[in-house]
């Protein structure tokens, strides 16, 4: 039977693309309103926010990320090189923004590990190509410069010549300044990628990929604290291999650990780790997390301020935190230009990650969310706070997942996290200053838990599927082993090369038919198929285009036993040699037993069918490439008299075949070449026979 294609009505794409600028053109009242309340989601959702049902959630939710937070936000200053001051400034304003800004009910967005580690990076990298000491307790000191004290920020100050500017500039305001740089062009990255509807780039970011990549970054992380869990002094290394240059220096200067340090961080390890384990164990019934961060920080303060620790046994300690909100400053552009090539790594997987913990959160809780406004969302809450002292921001897989279990509904619970950490800004941050970094090193190694315990699931994940674990090991190898930036882009990479694999190397089949039903398998998969006599169905399951048409002619002349080109050569051959010996007369040579080598290599090739059928229900589309290796094959074996019938092809590779002329002229073979099923091609070979 033959189906009537619909007529597609031609679209005048110069009209509505005309309708749609002078729509986007177009300066309304009611246009600037809806333009104002995307913008600013929370003016949609807020005045209809139900009081009763909604408040004590957020509260106790709220409450209970601000207590996490402050802790966190501390230790994670470690990570990125910075003040504590910097992380707290970071936690508010990216709180306060995105409660205006997003779209997500539920993600908890401030520092993540992972950010803060990427920023750490570029900072030390910076200022070791500025002449400061990257030990967090020696004194800075460039040979040419001279030393400044600068009581209001409690640094020291320098002269430098940075791109040809004088400026003075101590090693804390270098390091806010080159942070705050790297942050407000990692803003604007995403802004614009939200802009141009860039959203899309992030379906190349694949799951195995992202795991990879952030276990490989929780093993650099791990890496870079163990000297503040043992309390000795190693430089920061920088560069490819951070890794093992880390573990090289920590052997070499094992001697030097410091024992005070050594037992504050067993004991807090066992602490955490414990009241961690047990709160997975029993969380059914706890209704909120054990604040237990919180509380070893505390304890650890107290016991460190009054037992002296830093005077008698030299324990490295946070130092002051000053309190209030330094006065906001514009982002240097000379810094601007020296890292807008390391912001694009850190806006791709800042947004990556907060647009897949915002999918899958409004996919548990049945509500939407628009993907290029959390673009928008993230770009902001990096672009503004970068003025006030503040680096870069991420949504965080665990505090998202403590947020949605301690009953949050909305995003007000962000604005009560916020008030918790402006409390500390504004009255307890000095109440840290005999706060050891071990205990903060401690915090940060056992929040890697989760990552670290990707390990345990990679037999499961080799079961499942061997290629996505190879994509996560390689990218967590490279992550690690080389640098965080590298390993993302050999994840990408290597992750769309598997693709390109895939394609080109698919699985191909010859099928049989089901008994007594009219439907047809793969005959090396299923048991108890039969053969149709004098048919060969092909299976080729992947688009068919320029990279792959090698493969699927082997694999076609491989399967069916038959290359219809060496095939037509071997018969021309023959017929020349027959004509010859025909001329001759010589017809008991031909006979005779010295032709048989002779006979064996070019007598035709006794073949068992006369028609192919292409199952192309797996072939998705068609490049010119393809649709001429059809034309030829079709050529190729009609000059054998063997049939070459078209089975289960989709609309658009029915089009293609059209447009490269597959069906001869105004179509006229089309109902002998192409088959809505493959029982339909069947049935017109056995009628050919």
């Amino acid at each position: 039977f033959f189906m009537e294609r619909k007529t597609q009505v031609k679209i005048n794409r110069k009209k509505i693309m005309l309708a749609k600028l002078r729509k986007s053109c177009s300066c309304t009242p009611g246009k600037m309103k809806n333009i104002i309340m995307d913008f600013f989601p929370v003016l949609q959702w807020l005045p209809k926010y139900q009081c009763k049902e909604y408040i004590w959630g957020d509260i106790m939710s709220g409450l209970v990320i601000g207590i996490i937070l402050v802790p966190q936000a501390i230790a994670y200053s470690l990570l990125a090189g910075l003040k504590p001051i910097y992380s707290l400034y970071t936690s508010f304003f990216a709180n306060i923004i995105y409660f205006l800004m997003g779209t997500s009910r539920h993600v908890s967005v401030g520092i993540f590990s992972l950010i803060s580690l990427m920023v750490g990076q570029v900072v030390d990298r910076e200022l070791l190509l500025a002449g400061f000491d990257l030990n967090d307790d020696a004194p800075s000191n460039l040979g040419a410069g001279f030393l400044l004290n600068d009581s209001q920020s409690n640094t020291t100050a320098f002269n430098l010549t940075i791109g040809g500017t004088s400026v003075e500039c101590g090693k804390e305001c270098y390091a806010i300044g080159i942070a705050t740089a790297l942050t407000f062009v990692a803003g604007v990255y995403q802004v614009l990628m939200g802009i141009f509807h860039l959203g899309f780039v992030s379906i190349y970011l694949s799951e195995s990929m992202l795991d990879g990549f952030a276990t490989g970054a929780s093993l650099t992380i791990l890496t870079a604290q163990v000297k503040y869990l043992i309390g000795i002094k190693i430089p920061r290394s920088q560069g490819h291999g951070m890794l093992v240059i880390t573990w090289i220096n920590i052997f070499q200067n094992i001697s030097q650990a410091n024992l005070c340090d050594v037992i504050t961080s067993a004991i807090c390890i066992v602490v955490l780790v414990t009241a961690k384990e047990l709160g997975d164990r029993y969380k059914h019934k706890l209704k909120f997390p054990l604040p237990t961060e919180l509380v070893v920080i505390v304890v650890a303060t107290l016991v460190s301020h009054y037992g002296n620790l830093n005077e008698l046994y030299a324990s490295s300690v946070s130092g002051a935190i000053p309190t209030g909100f330094i006065p906001p400053k514009v982002p240097r552009f000379d810094l601007m230009l020296r890292v807008a090539v390391d912001a694009l790594p850190l806006a791709i997987i800042s947004f990556a990650f907060t647009v897949s913990l915002s999918e899958m959160c409004a996919k548990k809780y049945a509500y939407t969310i628009r993907a290029n406004q959390e673009m928008f969302a993230v770009g902001f809450c990096n672009i503004i706070p970068s003025f006030f002292h503040s680096f870069a921001t991420s949504a965080a897989l665990a505090k998202t997942l403590v947020k949605t279990s301690t009953g949050c509904q909305t995003q007000v619970s962000g604005v009560i996290s916020a008030l918790v950490v402006l409390m500390v800004l504004l009255f307890l941050a000095p109440l840290f200053y005999s706060l050891q970094k071990c205990v903060l090193a401690c915090i940060i190694i056992v929040s890697l838990r989760g990552a670290l315990r990707k390990f345990r699931d990679v037999p499961a994940r080799y079961h499942v599927n061997k290629v996505d674990t190879l994509v996560w090991i390689i990218t967590m190898s490279a992550s690690a082993l080389v640098s965080t930036e590298i390993g993302l882009l050999v994840g990408i990479i290597f992750s769309m090369l598997c693709i390109i694999v895939r394609t080109q190397q698919p699985r191909t089949a010859l099928l049989g038919q089901i008994q007594n039903t009219n439907f047809y398998e793969d005959d090396l998969e299923y048991k108890n198929l039969s053969s149709v006599p004098r048919v060969k169905i092909f299976r080729f399951e992947a688009p068919l285009y320029y990279a792959n048409r090698n493969y699927f002619l082997k694999s076609l002349y491989r399967l069916t036993d038959l290359d219809p080109n060496l095939e037509a050569a071997r018969r021309k051959k023959y017929e020349k040699k027959e004509q010859q010996r025909q001329k001759k007369g010589d017809q008991t040579a031909a006979n005779g037993l010295g032709t048989e080598e002779t006979t064996m290599q070019l007598v035709p090739k006794q073949i068992d069918f006369q028609a192919i059928i292409i199952d192309c229900s797996s072939i998705s589309f068609l490049d010119t490439t393809g649709v001429n290796t059809l034309k030829e094959i079709l050529k190729d074996y009609k000059e054998l008299n063997i049939s070459v019938l078209l089975a289960c092809c989709n609309p658009s590779v029915v089009d293609s075949l059209k447009r490269g002329g597959y069906f001869g002229k105004d179509f006229g073979n089309m109902q002998e070449l192409l088959f809505y099923s493959i029982h339909n091609a069947v049935k017109f070979a056995r009628d050919l026979s």
